[in-house]
């Protein structure tokens, strides 16, 4: 049960995803497959700087208290760019879960082995 009701809200993230990309302007996305998941990239790499702002990395300075609202919407803005990214690859949530477990199952035995 707790599998399907995952995928089911894994679902309402693509369709969200795929509604929002379909009201945007995209005059200046690029036309091609390749350009658009080198633009998606760049966008998750700009909002994971934007999420690390919200820590205290800078050891150097007096640190503040962590503002986790403020680090869950840089999160969130990630998972926006990684669903499109995902669209663009025309990857399901099916797809993703049967990746994803197949990579972790890669990354355990790395960590069996003294990766």
């Amino acid at each position: 049960m707790t599998q399907e009701v995952s995928e089911d809200r894994l679902d309402t993230i693509f369709k969200l995803q795929k509604g929002l990309s379909e009201m945007m302007n995209l005059d200046r996305y690029p036309k091609d497959s390749e350009g658009r998941v080198s633009a998606l990239c760049t966008a998750i790499m700009h909002e994971a700087v934007e999420l690390q702002r919200t820590t205290n990395w800078k050891w150097w300075k007096t640190p503040t208290e962590f503002d986790k609202a403020e680090a869950r919407e840089e999160l969130i803005d990630i998972w926006h760019f990684v669903v499109q990214a995902s669209l663009e690859l025309n990857l399901t949530p099916d797809d993703i879960l049967d990746e994803y477990k197949k990579k972790n199952e890669i990354n355990r035995e790395r960590q069996r082995n003294g990766y």
